[in-house]
Formats: structure tokens, sequence, C-alpha cells
């Protein structure tokens, strides 16, 4: 290993009101210890991963906390019901809630409707106002403190004039609130977001992780990664029309994460291969300028991805990501902290370290997914 202890990097998916699972996993990961830092994000993964790395590690469990009783302060159904069948019900009435009236400190209807609208200006292309977002991101999130650079934070949004992804990272440039809300401008929902003139959509848009921004750095570190995703990419074979249009949301939100993995890794294990064979060329051609270059290319450190999947009830439909309410909100984080506790009681909080320029891919899930297969993931139960 290039480095005794590996770097631990956060990534968190979009999807919205889902993210709150999110939330959990990270409360786990921060009772185990130590902090993650680097963290990326899309959508709502980058507000999350905002609200932690702006604030001290002893007060980012509590940001997360106000900020999602803010966002569910709309609507409460009380306890949990017994039936799915209620239970969905009154998701689809909270789902309507949000959709009629906003989400406190999140968005807000606007009085006007676009449909009316002409102009082309951020009022024109979007239903909603993102204004209480920045006053919320303003209020938790501590950006100087972001701007020190003391925890890396990547947030990927898309160029809406060239259709380029683009990650804003604090490593390059200042970050502040209007990075974190262009990241989850999810049209025709939100407007877009105006930065140094050019004009971005969420990077949802492109691709819903920010794992392969991660793995295409030029990193000498080893890296534990946990990667937080919030659609599943593997599920039943759908029997209704409504069931039908949720598998297609998860397929369309998880097909890249699970194909950006496997490529990625890919990548990384070639790259590992070349350099082996790099090591066993006579040394006169050492000095060769296409060797130095080949050399350079083979250069990778260990790489582990600590993969926790949101799998969603039974009662959660299409619109699952605009379900604030509080219940659901609560039940959410409960997956993410249980999800992350068993990651770390299965010792996965500093699994088992490959070989030097190794690669594995690691799912804490596998045993409550039979879906799965081992094919799909490497189990490395202690």
């Amino acid at each position: 290993m290039a480095t005794e202890q590996p770097r631990r990097v956060l990534v968190l998916q979009g999807g919205g009101a889902l993210g709150s699972y999110q939330a959990g996993v990270y409360e786990a990961l921060h009772r185990a210890g130590p902090e993650p830092t680097w963290l990326a994000g899309i959508s709502i993964g980058a507000i999350n991963a905002a609200i932690i790395a702006g604030n001290a590690p002893d007060k980012r469990l509590a940001r997360l906390q106000e900020f999602w009783t803010l966002v569910t302060s709309g609507w409460s159904f009380g306890p949990p019901t017994s039936t799915d069948i209620l239970r969905g019900l009154l998701g689809d009435a909270s789902i309507g809630w949000a959709l009629t009236t906003g989400v406190t400190g999140f968005f807000s209807p606007r009085a006007i409707s676009p449909l009316l609208l002409s102009s082309g200006g951020p009022e024109a292309l979007s239903f909603y106002d993102s204004g209480p977002l920045r006053a919320t991101l303003e209020r938790l999130v501590d950006f100087d403190r972001i701007n020190a650079r003391e925890t890396r934070l990547s947030v990927g949004a898309v160029n809406i004039r060239t259709g380029n992804f683009i990650y804003f990272d604090n490593t390059h440039q200042k970050i502040g609130p209007e990075h974190i809300m262009a990241s989850g401008a999810l049209p025709p929902g939100l407007p877009p977001v105006e930065i140094d003139g050019e004009w971005y959509w969420d990077g949802g848009l492109v691709s819903n992780t920010p794992l392969e921004y991660v793995l295409d750095q030029d990193q000498q570190e080893d890296l534990v990664i946990y990667q937080v995703d919030l659609f599943n990419a593997r599920g039943p074979m759908p029997k209704t029309l409504q069931e039908a249009t949720e598998r297609e949301k998860d397929i369309r939100y998880s097909s890249r994460t699970r194909l950006n993995t496997d490529a990625q890794l890919r990548i990384h294990r070639l790259k590992t291969s070349l350099a082996g064979l790099l090591k066993t060329l006579p040394q006169e051609m050492v000095e060769d300028p296409e060797i130095k270059l080949l050399s350079e290319f083979a250069k990778e450190p260990s790489v582990i991805i600590v993969q926790l999947i949101y799998r969603d009830r039974a009662y959660e439909g299409s619109f699952k990501d605009v379900e604030f309410s509080r219940q659901t909100m609560l039940d959410h984080w409960a997956s993410g902290l249980a999800d992350g506790e068993r990651t770390v009681q299965r010792r996965l909080h500093d699994p088992p370290k490959p070989g030097p320029g190794g690669a594995v891919s690691i799912d804490p899930g596998l045993d409550a997914n039979p879906d799965r297969s081992n094919s799909d993931s490497e189990d490395l139960r202690p």
C-alpha cells in the first residue's frame, strides 16, 4: 500500500427525498470514524456533501438533522401504518402536497406558470423557485470552511449550452451556494443556475454518481470509497403500469452507476496489469520515452469500493424521490443507519486491503438482496 491508511471518500448519488438514506449512512460512518476527507455528490448528494464538508465534524450530524427536519416540516402523517396500501396512499398524498405547495427550505411554486411566459429566463424554464434552498445553504453551510479545503468537496453539474458534464471542486475553485444549487437544478422542476456567465442543470442528466470523477483523478493515495446509491439497478419484473414506471426510473438513474463502477474497476485492473508487465522489461528499455509514458499511465493506488444501496419498500412508487413526509424521511434515515452499521459491524469500515494497485467492489447488502450474484460484487466477508 502506498500509504499506511487509505483516504476515505464518500460518494453520494442524486435522488431527492431519498437523500435522507445517505444521512443515515453518514451517521453510522461518523460514529465509527475516522471522518471522510473527500466528499463528492450529485443533486441531493451534493447538498448532503456540502452540509458535511461545510461544518466541523462535531456539528455535521446536527446540521444534517436540521436540514432534513426542515424540508419535511410541511407534511407529516404520524407513526408508520400497518398496511402497505394505506402507507402508499398517504405517500401519494404527501407527494401531491409537495408538488402543490413546494418543500419548506428547498423550493416553492411560482406565482405565474412558466407555460404562460416566453422570456427565456429561469422563471420561464421551471415550475418552482429554488430561492429557499439558497437561504438554507447559507444558514447551514460554512462556505469559508469549504474553501479552506479542510475537506475536499466535488459536485457535478451539466453545462446547458455545451451539454458537457463539469465538476466544481474546492481544490480548483472557490465554492459557493450557487455551485451546490447548480448540481441539483433538475428541470423542469427547478431553474437553471448561472455561474460565471454559463448556465447549469442537475448533474444527474448525464451521470447520477460522482464515482467516475473520483476514480479519474490523479491519485497517489490508496482509497476506500463509500458509494451511497439511492436507486437500485436490480429489481423484479413489473406487473403493472405503475410498477413499470418505477422500474424505468430506477434503471435510468442507476444503470450508469453499475456501468461506471464496472468500467472503472476494469480500467484500474488493466493499468495494474500493465504496471506489472512493464517491470519485466530489460533495463535498457526503461528510459525509452514511450515506456516512460506508459509507466506514468500505469501508476494506480489500491481502491476499495463499498456500495451501499437503498432498497425501496413495497409501498413506494415512481415519485418516491419527491415524497417529503416526515415519517418516510425517518424511515429512509433509519435504513441508511442500519446499512451503515451493518457495514461497520462487518469490519468493512476498515476493509481487507488488496495488493498494491488492487481494486475490489464490495456490496454489504448482498445477503439482503438474493437477486444480486457474486459475479456483480466481490464479497469480502471477514
